[in-house]
């Protein structure tokens, strides 16, 4: 809504009325819009003072409408919002919404968590800045912008971390490390929880770390009440992030096992937007018109920060432009390299697979497909069966020995049409990426298609979560690029090429 649109969803009321502070209550206790632009205009305005709301932000009210009634049911009212950088993110989840809610009694307890303590409570700091000056709040809400007293006369909760309201509400602000497990107020168990950049920037993030967070959030955060609602924002960190996978879940690329187990639901706001008839628009055009945009598309930082595609960050090996998507009508050699994971658990790697064609003619690579999956002996096996029906034209399956040692041909022995041979590998990962790298750059490998998984893993490599499909494919491609060795000793020569 840009300003004049906004204007017009106001005169459908009488302006004496906002001049009653019962009149105000009763006007925004089921519109969170007219609630801000009645108590919290300042904060939807930009520096020149132009009021617009993009249609992300109508999307974010009517979802926080939901809070006016109480879950019923465990698991339920839990979503997640991943939209640009600067889309208000914070200025909406973390001060209008959770005021509004609070005023007129629709959640009594907030709990919200960032990243690091001095981060969450910055935002309950906005919270208590605009109770202790907004005059309309103060005026209409006395007992929410007044802390709660003891019989003492001091403060019952009014801290850095905590704010009691004398109305009942209560907000805390923690960091997601902080000890929360049984935190209330009182006998409350809070009945809105928000989790708001809980993912620090990609140099101080890991792939332990990230295992670690999710697993916080998962066993001390949302069992905090099971029928709270629950909101998660934020932007991508790095590739297989808890963000990033919030992001391909939306996409409908992948969805992460936890992401069922919790029963979040995703949404993903990009920043260009298709109409039915094809053309593209803003999904917020007064703050970026598609000119800015079209012009910001092609960046990298794009990529980041309004797209939230991890691809957009610089990989310590492969970037963007690295990867060529085409076609070789040349090929006439065809494997699959497969580097397999000994487990199936949720916790174990996956096993990488990836069809690699070859054209002798051009001494270059196409990779036709790649995947990752989590199986192991039978299912595998027969995975790997489905693919050579689907590809007939491989000859050669080659795998990954390095675990498990010869058992993989009792995996894959007898495969029809085919030749199997294990291979062990001593040199490091970073070493064979980085000659790996070379051939790419050179162009001497194209991809298909668009593959999102091996290219996140490439480009993330070695932040990334998993490396199993760019390591399947590393594989394929050497396995023709490279001049002829000889393997170890008690596996077999390679003599394809």
């Amino acid at each position: 809504m840009t300003a004049p649109i906004l204007d017009t969803y106001l005169t459908g009321y009488d302006p004496a009325w906002f001049g009653v502070p019962e009149c105000r209550r009763i006007l925004t206790r089921d519109n969170p819009l007219l609630f801000a632009l009645t108590y919290l205009p300042h904060h939807l305005k930009d520096q020149n003072g132009r009021l617009s709301l993009s249609g992300v932000h109508e999307d974010w009210i009517a979802h926080a409408r939901h809070w006016i009634s109480p879950n019923l049911k465990s698991k339920n009212g839990r979503h997640a919002y991943i939209a640009p950088r600067s889309m208000g993110k914070s200025t909406w989840w973390q001060l209008i919404l959770p005021l509004w809610a609070a005023a007129h009694g629709h959640v009594d307890f907030i709990a919200g968590f960032a990243s690091a303590a001095s981060q969450a409570r910055q935002r309950l700091r906005d919270i208590k800045h605009e109770l202790e000056t907004n005059p309309l709040l103060r005026a209409d809400y006395p007992t929410l912008c007044a802390p709660a007293k003891r019989s003492t006369g001091a403060s019952d909760a009014d801290r850095q971390d905590m704010y009691v309201a004398a109305s009942g509400a209560a907000f805390t602000a923690q960091g997601i490390d902080s000890s929360v497990l049984g935190a209330k107020v009182g006998s409350r168990r809070p009945g809105l929880i928000i989790l708001d950049d809980v993912e620090p920037g990609e140099s101080m993030y890991s792939q332990y770390q990230m295992e670690k967070r999710l697993k916080q959030i998962q066993d001390d955060i949302l069992p905090l009440n099971d029928k709270a609602h629950v909101v998660l924002v934020g932007t991508v960190t790095m590739p297989g992030s808890i963000t990033h996978q919030l992001v391909k879940a939306a996409d409908g690329r992948e969805i992460a096992d936890w992401i069922t187990e919790e029963q979040i639901h995703v949404h993903h706001y990009k920043p260009i937007l298709t109409a039915p008839d094809g053309t593209e628009y803003s999904v917020w055009p007064e703050k970026w018109p598609m000119d800015f945009l079209n012009q910001e598309r092609h960046f990298r930082s794009f990529a980041k920060n309004f797209a939230n595609d991890p691809m957009g960050y610089d990989g310590k090996y492969w970037s963007r432009e690295d990867f060529r998507h085409g076609q070789l009508d040349t090929v006439t050699k065809t494997l699959l390299s497969i580097d397999p994971a000994v487990t199936a658990k949720e916790s174990s790697d996956y096993t990488g697979l990836a069809v690699v064609g070859y054209s002798p003619l051009e001494k270059r690579c196409v990779i036709k497909h790649t995947a990752g999956v989590r199986l192991i002996g039978k299912d595998l096996r027969d995975h790997v069966i489905s693919l050579l029906e689907r590809f007939p034209e491989i000859r050669v399956v080659r795998v990954e020995a390095n675990q498990a040692g010869d058992l993989w041909h009792d995996v894959f022995h007898h495969l029809p049409g085919v030749k199997v041979i294990t291979h062990t590998s001593s040199a490091s990962k970073e070493v064979r990426f980085a000659q790996a790298l070379d051939w790419w750059q050179r162009g001497r490998v194209l991809h298909a298609q668009p593959m999102p998984v091996l290219e996140e893993q490439a480009v993330g490599f070695p932040e990334a979560a998993f490396d199993d499909v760019i390591d399947a494919a590393v594989a394929g491609v050497a396995f023709f690029l490279q001049p002829n060795t000889k393997t170890k000793a008690g596996h077999t020569v390679r003599s394809y090429v």
